[in-house]
C-alpha cells in the first residue's frame, strides 16, 4: 500500500493531481471546494511517488539545455529523456553552472548506481559549464552538439556584421541600403514575406560585406546534408578556411569558434542524426507554453513540481479502484 505523509487520502491526492493537469491549481482549488494549498500538497505527493518509482534502465539518450524563468538572468538547466519513443522531462535544476551539471549526475546515481555508464548519447549546446562536466562523467557516450544553437551564433554573426556595415553606410552618407533589412537576412528564405524577399533578391546583386556573410552562412546549410563524419569534417574544414580569409570579423570568429568544436559538431553524424536539437527545442516550447499558462512561478520549489507533473511523465500507483 503506497503510503503519503499528508492530510488526506491517497484517493484524494491522485484525484486532485488528475484535475491538476487540465485546468489551473486555483481553478481545481474553486472546482472541489478546496485550498490551493492543498492541490499543491496533492499534486507534490504524487510527484514525489513518480520520481520514486519511475525506471531507469530504459534511459540511454539525453538532451540538457536552460531556459529563463524569471527576470535578471535567472536559469533552470532542463535535462530530458530523449530515446525515440520516451521523450519526457527527467531533470530540473537551479541555474546554469558546473555545480548545476554536477548535481544532475549525482542525483542520477543516488537512484541508480552505474546511471552514466547506461549512456549512449547527449544533446547539448556550446556552454562550456555543461560541456566539462559531461565529459568527466560521460566519457563513452556521443555528445552532439545542439544545431539550433549553433545556426542561432550564425543569426547574431551575421547581424552583427550587418548593423556594422549599416552604420558604416550613414556615416559615409551613402544610401541606406540596410535599413530595415534585418529579419530579409535572418529569416529562413520560405519564411520571408513578398516583400521581404524582392528586397532580398536585389540586396544580393550588390557587393556589400553583409551579403558575402549572408551566403557564408547559406553555404554552411549544406553541412547538414551530408552523412558520413569524414566527408562532413572536409567541408567543415573548407568552410572555416573560406570565412577566415572572408575579411569578416564576426565570421572568422565563429569559424574558430566551430573548429574548436569540430569533434562534437561531427558526433551528430556519427550519431547517425538520429539525435538532434529539433527534439530538445521542441521540449523547451512545451516548457515555455507550460510556464506562461501558469503565469510564472514564485519559488523553484514550485516550479520544479509543477514541470514534473505536467511533462515528467511519472507513474502512478495503481489503486483497487477508481472514483473517477
Amino acid at each position: 500500500m503506497v503510503r503519503w505523509e499528508k492530510p488526506f487520502t491517497n484517493h484524494y491526492a491522485a484525484f486532485l493531481a488528475s484535475w491538476a493537469k487540465e485546468l489551473s491549481w486555483k481553478s481545481v482549488a474553486a472546482h472541489f471546494h478546496t485550498s490551493w494549498q492543498t492541490v499543491c500538497s496533492a499534486v507534490e505527493s504524487v510527484v514525489n511517488y513518480g520520481l520514486t518509482h519511475r525506471n531507469l534502465d530504459s534511459v540511454t539518450a539525453l538532451g540538457v539545455d536552460e531556459i529563463a524563468w524569471h527576470k535578471g538572468h535567472k536559469y533552470l538547466t532542463l535535462v530530458y529523456q530523449i530515446n525515440p519513443g520516451a521523450r519526457r522531462l527527467f531533470w530540473v535544476g537551479e541555474k546554469r553552472t558546473q555545480e548545476t551539471m554536477s548535481s544532475f549526475f549525482a542525483d542520477m546515481t543516488k537512484l541508480k548506481a552505474g546511471f552514466s555508464a547506461q549512456i549512449r548519447v547527449i544533446c547539448s549546446d556550446m556552454w562550456k559549464s555543461y560541456l566539462k562536466i559531461i565529459a568527466k562523467h560521460l566519457p563513452q557516450a556521443i555528445n552532439v552538439l545542439d544545431r539550433f544553437h549553433i545556426m542561432q551564433k550564425f543569426g547574431k554573426a551575421l547581424d552583427k556584421v550587418r548593423s556594422e556595415e549599416a552604420k558604416r553606410l550613414r556615416q559615409a552618407k551613402q544610401p541606406p541600403l540596410l535599413s530595415k533589412t534585418r529579419w530579409c537576412f535572418l529569416k529562413r528564405r520560405e519564411n520571408l514575406t513578398e516583400k521581404q524577399g524582392f528586397k532580398l533578391n536585389e540586396l544580393l546583386k550588390m557587393n556589400l560585406r553583409t551579403v558575402k556573410a549572408y551566403l557564408l552562412r547559406e553555404q554552411f546549410q549544406k553541412l547538414w546534408e551530408y552523412r558520413s563524419p569524414g566527408w562532413a569534417g572536409k567541408f567543415l574544414e573548407q568552410w572555416s578556411h573560406a570565412a577566415i580569409f572572408s575579411r569578416l570579423e564576426p565570421m572568422k570568429d565563429l569559424a574558430r569558434m566551430l573548429t574548436a568544436h569540430r569533434p562534437l559538431i561531427l558526433n551528430y553524424f556519427r550519431a547517425k542524426k538520429q539525435f538532434n536539437s529539433g527534439i530538445v527545442e521542441g521540449l523547451n516550447r512545451k516548457i515555455n507554453l507550460t510556464i506562461r499558462k501558469s503565469f510564472g512561478f514564485r519559488t523553484l520549489k514550485i516550479a520544479k513540481v509543477y514541470l514534473y507533473h505536467q511533462l515528467g511523465e511519472l507513474p502512478e500507483p495503481d489503486f483497487a479502484h477508481k472514483f473517477w
